[in-house]
């Protein structure tokens, strides 16, 4: 068991919610906000973040690609605490597990709707079990080709926050894109600090992630880009939107950002940014906090 919860790594949840909980916060400032959604589509979150972290434990030990030499935590597949069949059942559990609690969300909050929303939705599911097993499985694994940016930001950032907002609402607002980015930037730059640390170990293993293609001081840029752009994107939805003073609440969570990317700027070896991922999830989740009481309150 304690095997299997490493392998599920819990520390990953609160960024993998953070969509969900601004999403929430959103629908319910527009005055629509259901208990059971939330709950709901919380679990099946939870159930896809736990689904791509085994797929990732499995696909790193197949290909070959977790080595002795990464300095990050090793995967339990590749160090034999759990078999590759017991990985492989693991995956097709949990992928049944979010695709059941996906069914059911959907069920609670689109029993009313066109049956095509419903179906639409379903196949989004799909699509989200599909990425998280592809990130590193299959004859291309697109988290090897350094495309893994791109699909965090979709999935933690606009399928995160948009479905959610649709499923309590049945609505759509295109200016939601912008804290939608925003979550989807900051979480993107979490990925980022983990391709920064395994930069060597990556290149030698033939895994191209995007520092891996930059170079460590284009990544490192790249990373104040991300940073810097999720904050941006933040404040320009509050100058279009016009609320009070109170909907600026989030900008309480910036210097935490500015921190993250100056370390990850001067860090010395690349152990050192093990817990500037942590902070950097936790900083998310506290900027969506923030940012919902914002609209919450005003």
């Amino acid at each position: 068991m304690r095997s299997w919860l490493a392998a599920a790594r819990p520390r990953t949840l609160p960024l993998a919610l953070a969509s969900i909980i601004l999403g929430s916060f959103l629908a319910s400032a527009s005055g629509r906000f259901s208990w059971t959604i939330a709950v709901l589509a919380a679990l099946t979150t939870i159930f896809l973040q736990i689904l791509s972290n085994f797929a990732n434990d499995y696909g790193d030990a197949v290909s070959g690609k977790d080595t002795a030499e990464r300095v990050g935590p090793r995967r339990a597949v590749a160090t034999g605490l759990i078999t590759r069949e017991a990985m492989l059942r693991g995956i097709i559990v949990t992928s049944a597990l979010a695709l059941v609690s996906g069914i059911g969300l959907l069920y609670e909050a689109l029993h009313d709707a066109p049956a095509q929303t419903f179906w639409g939705f379903l196949i989004l599911g799909f699509l989200c079990i599909g990425a998280a097993i592809a990130y590193t499985n299959g004859r291309r694994p697109y988290g090897y080709s350094g495309f893994g940016d791109i699909a965090v930001l979709i999935f933690f950032g606009w399928v995160g926050v948009l479905g959610t907002y649709f499923l309590h609402t049945l609505t759509f607002d295109a200016i939601l894109l912008l804290p939608a980015t925003s979550v989807g930037l900051f979480a993107t730059g979490v990925l980022n600090i983990n391709n920064i640390r395994d930069i060597e170990t990556d290149a030698k293993t033939g895994k191209y992630s995007v520092p891996v293609r930059l170079g460590l001081e284009r990544a490192i840029r790249y990373h104040w880009l991300l940073l810097l752009g999720g904050m941006f994107c933040a404040i320009l939805y509050t100058l279009l939107t016009g609320h009070s003073w109170l909907s600026w609440l989030y900008v309480l969570a910036f210097p935490l950002f500015l921190i993250n990317g100056r370390a990850v700027a001067h860090h010395k070896k690349s152990a050192e940014l093990n817990p500037r991922l942590g902070q950097l999830a936790l900083s998310t989740l506290v900027f969506v906090i923030l940012f919902g009481l914002g609209q919450l309150l005003s």
